[in-house]
């Protein structure tokens, strides 16, 4: 059963920084690039933020995270990371991770409960 467990989210203030970690499993994880998405508000679409292709080669960013995010990957954990740094308010969303570089290779019946971040004063 493939199966993403998303987390790191938080409270944090304009300027901060936070770190998700997205565990999966159920699936050959080296075999796939992978990719953060957030949902902004309630009833919009997920927006891919930032991919990382299968063998750390190359990596995609959203024009709105280039410079302050950075995702990375660890094949032994079968986890794929995002550093976020120099948070901004619009960044506030419910964060998710699935595999693929460009859209969910497995298909879109695959999505864990994701981690909300909230950066506020």
């Amino acid at each position: 059963q493939v199966q993403f467990v998303e987390s790191g989210g938080g409270l944090v203030q304009p300027g901060g920084s936070l770190r998700l970690s997205c565990a999966a499993s159920g699936f050959t994880f080296s075999s796939y690039g992978m990719s953060w998405y957030r949902r902004q508000a309630s009833g919009k679409e997920r927006e891919l933020v930032a991919a990382i292709s299968i063998a750390n080669v190359r990596t995609n960013y959203a024009d709105s995270v280039k410079g302050r995010f950075t995702i990375s990957r660890d094949n032994a954990k079968s986890t794929v990371y995002l550093q976020m740094d120099s948070l901004k308010p619009e960044d506030a969303a419910v964060y998710y991770c699935n595999a693929g570089f460009t859209r969910p290779a497995l298909g879109n019946d695959y999505w864990g409960q994701g981690t909300q971040v909230t950066v506020s004063s």
